[in-house]
């Protein structure tokens, strides 16, 4: 099947935080140019930009113009209102560009956002570990009708590209499943310490939790050191992950209880 790309296809990224820059960084070796969208961006994004050797448009509706493949890397609770900025933008547009939505969202957000695009062009990924710089710590799994052509772009990249069929909604589903275990299980340590607190019980819940083994401070501080930053994002990948379960009928409450936990920890001692 011939690929719906060029040999050096021209990529945007939306946008290059962390894992923004170090995708459009694996991708500078297959495409033809990176590109990121400048405007209302912060000095921090363009300094990331700037290190990954990515090269600024003035804006998103610029970089929507110019792009084969636009790929969205946003907070979760952005990727709806990204997909329809870079949709209005290519409305007119007689080659429309992949849009790959590589948020940490629900299987049914992805899909909503699929009929904003032409059939067959939004493919969804899930990038599963940390920004990858080097070879072994990151995937990134794809699904939907164009992911073939997605995935061979990362070819020798840092980012191991898996493929997981044509249905779009597949990438995001295994992402929420894996989210139970990185992020819904460990909030259980802040929620229970804190519980503990409440009720004037903590020393002694440490104590009888050492005799199993299990270090409560250190959990806590744990799960604090790698929340720190990320929690008002982490939140809303709860939500979304709710949202995956609740619709095939799995408890959700997990990772509800999860996202409110991460919003305590976003808002600080109170």
């Amino acid at each position: 099947m011939d690929s719906p790309l060029p040999n050096r296809p021209v990529v945007g990224i939306l946008h290059p935080g962390a894992m923004g820059a170090a995708l459009g960084s694996a991708l500078k070796a297959r495409a033809g140019a990176v590109i990121w969208a400048a405007a209302g961006r912060s000095h921090a994004t363009a300094k990331r930009a700037e290190l990954a050797d990515l090269v600024a448009v003035p804006d998103v509706a610029e970089l929507a113009r110019r792009a084969h493949v636009v790929v969205s890397i946003c907070p979760p609770h952005a990727a709806r209102a990204v997909a329809e900025e870079v949709a209005a933008a290519v409305a007119d547009r007689p080659d429309p560009p992949l849009y790959v939505d590589a948020n940490a969202v629900a299987p049914a957000t992805v899909r909503e956002i699929g009929t904003l695009f032409a059939a067959g062009r939004v493919v969804d990924g899930a990038v599963i570990g940390r920004p990858a710089w080097e070879p072994g710590h990151t995937v990134l799994w794809l699904s939907g009708p164009a992911a073939a052509a997605v995935a061979a772009l990362f070819d020798g990249s840092p980012f191991a590209a898996r493929e997981l069929g044509p249905d779009l909604g597949a990438a995001s589903a295994l992402k929420a499943c894996y989210a139970l275990q990185t992020k819904a299980l460990p909030a259980v340590w802040a929620a229970l310490a804190d519980a503990a607190d409440a009720y004037g019980v903590r020393d002694a819940l440490g104590e009888q939790l050492a005799r199993d083994g299990v270090d409560l401070a250190a959990q806590v501080a744990a799960l604090r050191r790698r929340a720190d930053g990320k929690a008002w994002r982490w939140a809303g990948e709860m939500d979304e992950a709710a949202a995956a379960l609740a619709a095939v009928g799995v408890p959700d409450g997990f990772s509800r209880a999860a996202a409110q936990v991460y919003r305590r920890i976003a808002d600080g001692p109170t």
